[in-house]
């Protein structure tokens, strides 16, 4: 066993090698070509002055949190629509190298800390570019101001002239679409007031963990504390969460990320406080009031009431901002009023397995609010639901559409969209795959839970024992009937193998038990293995 756990160490470091090594790009000009659409902050954003000098602002690291405070904080203008900068000097832009694809993969190219979640879709263009993808002919990218709404004007004319470029580019083939979060928001926007274009040059939509319904409890703490996109001792060099909320509650983009109040939820996400309320004796009364989406409203309204910045001595209000809420209660019933182009192909890909905040909960009954002031420095507590980490199972599969195939990954929001199981879905549905026969429906993925190995020598006999556990979480979870009943399926195999001299023998013997499918699409399965040698 030990021989054979250095031929599988052996083995990695060659693959790690020979991926490493360069050779010359492999080209498949049969592909259909490839737009990539990002996320909420997964697009490069510059700052351009009046003297035309442009900066990197998001993201950075050197300078990030004065930088982002100067050139990236703004006001909204609801005749137009439009969230604008502070400072009036400034204009900020996409870049446009590498056919949209460099704004989009490495969102800090300097890369000093905080690598793996500064990467974007880098590791995907890596793996498309392995299966014949070609930058500029078959695979494109379209970044965007991602403090925006969703449905602004100048986002859908530049995101109908990628996809005419991109058409164009690659000889007139129609495209396939691959969205990440709210970049599913973006094209459904587009889809429900440019139909006709995106039938003209759209094959497949492939939308990979979209909250179509909204990310409650992830925006309501947004909004009310901030959020941060790099974890641990990295925050440090990062964008402040405080300096991050300022921003989030001018945006347009957040709020039509808010859960949807139309939405019939099976699970309803509410915003609860333990608050204290003073009594006819004096006294206080510590109560749990809980509110419904619709309900929120006035309770956000009122904690962010006396919010304040300063930008150049000058203090400004930033208060929970109506008229963007109206802007995203438009684009929401834009969004439900979506149709997907009859010979448009849809897929959905949304994470399972994570919990993921749903109702958020501030104070508690020994420490009550008594002041919703209090809230923006007051930590929230999450009621959890299945999910991604930010986006409910409930939320991503409602998409409102006719889709080809919802197939359920285990991963987390960020996450799935380097996961090696996603891209093995990806490669099927763009034809990158010569297996006709693969179905992600019924795929699967294996997670290894525990892993023990014991050795030792008994009268002259060395003896392993191997003790193994997995779960495999199967992508079928729709027919879940029965399982109750269902019993484990025990297995076992036996193996004896003689030495060339006759005087030693090795024999193995191992047991499998497969545990039913439980309600949430996985099947615990246990392996214990004996083996016995003997002789030399």
């Amino acid at each position: 066993m030990t021989m054979a756990l250095e031929d599988i160490i052996q083995a990695v470091e060659m693959w790690i090698k020979m991926i490493n090594k360069k050779t010359e790009a492999y080209v498949n000009p049969d592909l259909d070509p490839v737009l990539l659409v990002p996320g909420i902050a997964g697009s490069m954003l510059n700052a351009v002055d009046d003297n035309g000098n442009e900066e990197r602002i998001w993201v950075r690291i050197l300078g990030a949190d004065h930088e982002f405070r100067n050139k990236l904080w703004s006001r909204f203008d609801p005749s137009t629509g439009r969230t604008v900068s502070l400072d009036p000097k400034t204009r900020i832009v996409v870049p446009e190298d590498r056919y949209g694809l460099y704004a989009i993969d490495c969102l800090d190219p300097s890369m000093i800390v905080g690598r793996d979640g500064l990467c974007y879709f880098h590791d995907m263009i890596v793996e498309m570019l392995k299966w014949g993808f070609q930058e500029g002919k078959t695979l494109f990218g379209f970044g965007y101001d991602f403090r925006q709404s969703n449905r602004l004007p100048e986002i859908m004319s530049r995101f109908a002239a990628k996809l005419e470029s991109a058409y164009t580019a690659s000889g007139g083939k129609q495209l396939s679409i691959i969205t990440h979060s709210m970049g599913g928001l973006l094209v459904k926007c587009f889809m429900s007031l440019h139909s006709d274009i995106f039938e003209k040059y759209v094959k497949n939509w492939i939308a990979i963990a979209a909250p179509f319904q909204g990310a409650p409890g992830y925006i309501t703490t947004s909004l009310l504390n901030g959020m941060s996109f790099v974890e641990g001792w990295e925050q440090n060099f990062f964008i402040s969460k405080w300096s991050m909320q300022q921003l989030l509650i001018e945006c347009p983009s957040i709020y039509e990320l808010m859960g949807c109040p139309k939405f019939n939820w099976n699970v309803v996400p509410r915003l609860e406080i333990w608050r204290a309320n003073p009594s006819t004796d004096g006294n206080s009364i510590v109560r749990l009031e809980s509110y419904e989406p619709e309900d929120t409203i006035s309770i956000m309204k009122e904690a962010l009431s006396n919010n304040m910045v300063n930008v150049d001595g000058s203090e400004i209000p930033v208060p929970l901002n109506l008229d963007i809420l109206k802007w995203a209660y438009e684009t929401k019933e834009l969004l439900l009023r979506a149709k997907l182009p009859s010979k448009v192909k849809f897929y959905n890909i949304y994470g399972i397995n994570c919990e993921t905040p749903h109702s958020v909960c501030y104070g508690s009954e020994q420490t009550p609010i008594t002041d919703l002031k209090e809230l923006l420095p007051f930590k929230a507590q999450y009621i959890c639901v299945d999910g991604d980490g930010t986006v409910p199972v409930e939320s991503a599969k409602a998409d409102g559409l006719d889709a080809v195939a919802r197939v359920g990954v285990h991963g987390d929001h960020r996450g799935i969209i380097c996961d090696r199981h996603v891209f093995r879905i990806l490669k099927h549905w763009l034809k990158a795959d010569p297996d006709p026969f693969y179905n992600p429906l019924n795929d699967y993925v294996i997670l290894p839970t525990a892993f023990e190995v014991e050795r030792h020598e008994e009268e002259g006999m060395q003896i392993t024992s191997l003790k193994e556990e997995w779960e495999i979480i199967s992508e079928d979870q729709d027919d879940q009937g029965g399982l109750v009943e269902k019993k484990p399926l025990v297995s076992s195999i036996s193996v004896s193998r003689m030495g060339k001299d006759l005087s030693s023998r090795e024999e193995a013997r191992a047991s499998v038990v497969l545990h039913p499918q439980n309600e949430e699409g996985m099947q615990h399965v246990e392996l214990r293995a004996v083996s016995v040698a003997m002789g030399g």
